[in-house]
Parts: structure tokens; sequence; C-alpha cells
């Protein structure tokens, strides 16, 4: 992990309301936090500048754009080091399809998080996965029926992160 940056209670506030609001005017966002929007515009560009804020992305429903299926995969590398780790993520990294990858501990390595056109494409990314000769031993899969509910933001503020 890296180190955690120096914010205060404004800068929480920013966050919070651009994660639930982020195509808001710089105006918006100073209102909204008490701020002025020269000042606001300075801390906005301090937190992307650290790195805190990454970006402002589209949040974009696919059930309204077509057919596709969510899986979450389970997968086991054979050998526990830290280059076999990385030839993995590297190797799923490459696959637009999976868009996350966690190393996570308990029964498997890694979960990942793949949507694809359908199960053939998915099993087309399981195969070339396999084929890529990555370390994977075990590759288990849960295919997503219907997602119950998704939340886009992160609770900043039962995480306790302020100082």
């Amino acid at each position: 992990m890296s180190a955690a940056v120096s914010l205060d209670r404004l800068d929480f506030k920013l966050l919070d309301h651009l994660q639930r609001n982020g195509h808001c005017s710089n105006v918006e966002l100073a209102a909204a936090v008490g701020l002025s929007p020269s000042p606001c515009l300075a801390r906005v560009k301090r937190l992307s500048e650290a790195g805190v804020l990454r970006g402002f992305d589209a949040n974009i429903d696919l059930e309204k754009l077509g057919e596709f299926i969510t899986v979450f995969s389970e997968i086991t590398i054979g050998e526990h080091r830290r280059n076999s780790f990385r030839i993995f993520e590297q190797a799923a990294e490459n696959l637009p399809e999976i868009t996350d990858c966690y190393n996570v501990s308990g029964g498997c390595d890694y979960i990942l998080k793949i949507t694809a056109a359908s199960m053939s494409r998915f099993s087309e990314i399981r195969d070339h996965l396999i084929e890529l000769d990555v370390g994977i031993i075990k590759f288990s899969t849960k295919i997503v029926l219907r997602k119950a509910f998704a939340s886009r933001t992160v609770p900043l503020r039962s995480l306790k992160l302020e100082g």
C-alpha cells in the first residue's frame, strides 16, 4: 500500500461530493462544500496531483446497451513468488474484459471480475489465460445471475479516514 495523503475535513467533503456528482461544475462543488470557487479548484487540483482523485468516469448502464455476462473467477497460482504474481497480473491486465483483479487471502490467490459479450467470449478469455501458462492451477467461475445492487461510492465517513 502507498502512504496515505494528509487530508482535512474539507478535502473529505470534496471527495464525498465528487464521487456522488463528478459532473458538477466547480461553482456547484464549491457551494456544496462551503468554499469559494478559487480555493475549491486549487484543492481539487491538489487532490488530483496527489493521485487521490483519479478521474471523472461515466457511470454506464450496460443493460441498456445490450446483452453481456458478468463473471467472478477465483484463480489459484501454483508458485507463491512475487514474480509469479507479477506475471499473472500482467496477463490479466492485458485483457480488457477483466475489469477488476484482486489479490486476496483465503482459498484462492485472485478474484477477477470479468464482463464479456457472451458466455462463449468468457470461455475464450478463460482458455486464453490458461493457455498463456502464467501459473494458473485452478480457475473457478461464478456467473452473475443478476446484480442486486451496486455502489460507485466509497463510504468515506464510515471508514473513519479523517485524522
